[in-house]
């Protein structure tokens, strides 16, 4: 757990001490305050309603973008730089650093969800907001940031460039995102209940509802995991050529 712990506080430090971090952080809270608070139709003011429906909305897209540009130099430029290799020198494992690299960009998108802290004060001071939805809406970003963190670190995991790795990290996104959700309103019925179980947004708007289901938790988290081991296994290929 230490090994985990020292690569992730390895990589916040450098992300801050670089002006990538700044820039993602400030463009992910003007787009989601914007289209929250003074976007027209749909922001808080024209629905007249005392919750946070509309940030979790623009949420779920801005996240799908700003993560893979998180993510996108994790592996991709260890392996890169010949870093990684240094790396494994150490005691320390292909899923350790998986793990560590995986925590590290999940944190990072967790203290920028905390910015948001000032929307659920203001909105509350505003109206009866309801609490048990707005902190079903925190948790359900939480997990879908896990979820395409972990794809993110995937897509890095496979090539030494950082832009292939933000390509392959949307591109993987996109079925989970959309292309489900299309799929199970065009496919059979024996196949839509399929499509629409691995389609996001369907859980998503479940948990945002305030419904937080063992269903929808457990998909995440096993998606999650899947990442995990396509990541680690990605990395020891290189030992094998």
């Amino acid at each position: 757990m230490s090994h985990i712990w020292t690569i992730c506080k390895r990589e916040v430090n450098a992300f801050f001490n670089s002006l990538t971090a700044y820039i993602i952080l400030i463009v992910f809270l003007a787009v989601s305050g914007f289209f929250t608070w003074l976007g027209g139709s749909g922001d808080l003011f024209f629905v007249g309603q005392a919750s946070l429906n509309t940030f979790f909305g623009i949420a779920f897209w801005t996240l799908f973008f700003f993560i893979p540009a998180i993510t996108m130099r994790m592996l991709a430029e260890e392996r890169r730089s010949g870093t990684l290799e240094l790396l494994a020198t150490k005691p320390v494992t292909d899923f350790q650093i998986v793990i560590g690299k995986w925590l590290a960009s999940w944190l990072l998108v967790i203290i920028s969800l905390l910015f948001t802290i000032p929307y659920y004060i203001t909105v509350a001071n505003l109206g009866n907001i309801d609490h048990g939805a707005t902190f079903a809406g925190y948790f359900a970003l939480i997990l879908i940031s896990g979820v395409y963190t972990s794809v993110g670190i995937f897509a890095s995991s496979m090539t030494k460039n950082q832009i292939v790795a933000l390509i392959l990290s949307l591109f993987i996104g996109v079925f989970f995102h959309i292309l489900f959700g299309i799929s199970a309103s065009v496919l059979p019925p024996f196949l839509s209940g399929i499509a629409e179980f691995m389609d996001l947004q369907y859980h998503y708007s479940t948990l945002t509802r305030g419904v937080v289901t063992l269903e929808s938790v457990t998909y995440m988290v096993s998606l999650i995991v899947v990442g995990f081991v396509l990541s680690t296994v990605s990395l020891k290929q290189r030992m094998w050529r």
